[in-house]
């Protein structure tokens, strides 16, 4: 590839990529990179010693130091008119079939992803922005069935989320040292697209995952700033929305918000990472131990905290609250599996509509109609509810709550337990989504929920948690390494009798390893998908 610099050095090919990796490009990704890097270092080496520091005894708490700006009086700046009504948002992967479908699915955004629900391969990353491009271009199509697939006249408002500051794109290196992850999905998808969507009168709009405080909102802020200034477009233009998905990030949603507040649309209940964090964050803690995934619902203690906070802070400060994922989703085959996804789903978003979310997310395009429907009933003509806030004010220790009960009168709490079911899930769910990512798909639908790698991080660390401390499950029998291997093995066994000759082409037996060393080691690993990322 023929770039401006000598410095930048790109380890892979797919067909077409000149087009995404153009001279100028390459040389704005250099900018952001040279720009920004240092300080990405810096703050995930913060994370590392905050997690010592919670090991050792100190407790997440309210910062004393950022009191002031949860306390004076000030909002974010006007949020465009295509975002004020954002009832229900789908999400969704990057290829050209998935993008078509959920612009075109009735709902109010479309938020393609380019971190949970991707495999990270250089052919995934290429034709995503690709695919984006030509959606703005209004030039994307596919054919299935001999049926060719357009984009619809009026669509979904399309937003986009990079990965996590976390990550790393090592197919693209500048001065031999991969790039940021998150600067690489950024910065590619505002250089193609922002003078396209200005021309149409709105603009770039992000998800930002993953952030655990509000310094590292205060580098996106930069990385927005010295973007805008970079292509000379007026200063708030870009209009971001946070995913609240870890648990350190909930106390310190308002400042989040303020260090945003010229860019910022909103939060997001990123409801199966934040499950994952709390487990995390808390893996020296055996007093910490959680039940069957199932039984940690949005009902339980610290998990409402964390939506009426989100709700709360949102409100006061004129954003919008969007709520989160419900993985349940539908089958055109079966009726009875539809009506229970249609039920669970509902119910979902009833709950989250009372609480004061302004939106949600849904998984499938035929969820949307059911989401939309709870927003509706209780919004009416409205497109958001930022008058009303929940009563009282949060209590640190309230998202900290980590008993869970089952059944939810005063007097009658019984801890939820862990069962073989719920052991035998996490298993099976966990390798077969890692086999899946492996073959580059993120997204991927088992046993009728859509997992991603948030829910395959909660099925690994569970299982990690539950091994670490020789947890009692309900029939009291201690949760050992030859108790896993055992129903390993026949979970295993019963996904080569139900996979068959497909068996063969599948990478079952690295997700195996893979999963054996995220739930066997002494260590907990930060994110399976840095792991996992060495295997693509």
């Amino acid at each position: 590839m023929n770039t401006l610099t000598k410095n930048i050095q790109v380890t892979n090919y797919v067909a077409g990529q000149e087009g995404i990796l153009t001279d100028e490009a390459t040389v704005f990704l250099e900018f952001l990179h040279n720009k920004f890097e240092q300080s990405r270092q810096n703050l995930l080496l913060a994370r590392q010693k905050r997690q010592v520091a919670i090991q050792n005894g100190e407790k997440p708490d309210f910062l004393a130091s950022t009191k002031t700006v949860r306390e004076s009086a000030w909002e974010v700046a006007p949020i465009p008119a295509d975002l004020q009504n954002r009832q229900i948002e789908l999400t969704g992967t990057v290829d050209r079939k998935m993008v078509v479908n959920a612009l075109n699915s009735g709902a109010k955004v479309f938020m393609a992803d380019f971190e949970d629900a991707t495999s990270p391969t250089w052919s995934n990353l290429i034709e995503g922005q690709q695919n984006l491009l030509l959606a703005n271009l209004r030039k994307i199509d596919f054919e299935q069935n001999g049926k060719k697939y357009q984009l619809k006249e009026n669509v979904a408002v399309l937003k986009v989320r990079p990965r996590g500051w976390h990550l790393t794109e090592k197919h693209f290196q500048v001065n031999e040292q991969a790039m940021s992850a998150s600067l690489f999905d950024f910065g590619l998808y505002f250089f193609h697209n922002h003078r396209i969507l200005l021309d149409k009168g709105t603009a770039p709009y992000f998800y930002l995952p993953k952030l655990e405080n509000h310094l590292e909102a205060r580098l996106w802020n930069d990385v927005f700033v010295a973007t805008q200034d970079y292509f000379k477009v007026p200063q708030n233009t870009i209009k971001v929305t946070v995913l609240i998905e870890t648990i350190l990030a909930a106390f310190e949603m308002e400042e989040i918000i303020y260090e945003l507040r010229n860019h910022l649309a909103g939060l997001n209940a990123g409801r199966w990472d934040y499950i994952f964090s709390a487990i995390k964050k808390f893996s020296f803690d055996k007093n910490a131990i959680f039940p069957d995934r199932t039984a940690v619902t949005m009902a339980v203690p610290f998990m409402t905290a964390y939506a009426k906070q989100i709700v709360r802070v949102c409100h006061k400060r004129k954003a919008h609250a969007i709520g989160g994922m419900a993985a349940f989703i539908p089958s055109r085959k079966d009726a009875e599996i539809n009506e229970k996804a249609f039920s669970k789903v509902r119910a979902d978003k009833e709950r989250e509509v009372m609480i004061g979310f302004d939106g949600s997310w849904v998984a499938h395009p035929d969820l949307v109609p059911i989401g939309m429907e709870a927003f509706v009933r209780v919004l009416g003509e409205n497109p958001h509810q930022k008058h009303k806030m929940p009563e009282g004010e949060l209590q640190a220790a309230e998202l900290l709550d980590f008993q869970i009960f089952e059944n939810g009168e005063a007097n009658n709490k019984v801890p939820a337990k862990i069962t073989e079911q719920g052991i035998r899930t996490n298993v099976r769910s966990g390798i077969l989504y890692i086999e899946s990512w492996l073959r580059g798909v993120g997204a991927a639908a088992i046993d009728n929920l859509m997992e991603d790698a948030a829910t395959a991080e909660i099925s690994r660390a569970q299982l990690w948690q539950w091994l670490k401390y020789q947890a009692v499950t309900d029939q009291n029998i201690t949760i050992d390494l030859a108790y896993y291997e055992t129903i390993k093995q026949e979970e295993l066994a019963k996904i080569l009798k139900e996979f068959g000759d497909n068996y063969r082409q599948m990478k079952t037996e690295e997700a195996t390893e893979l999963f054996d060393n995220l739930v066997k080691n002494e260590e907990f690993a930060e994110f399976l998908t840095l792991k996992a990322y060495k295997y693509l």
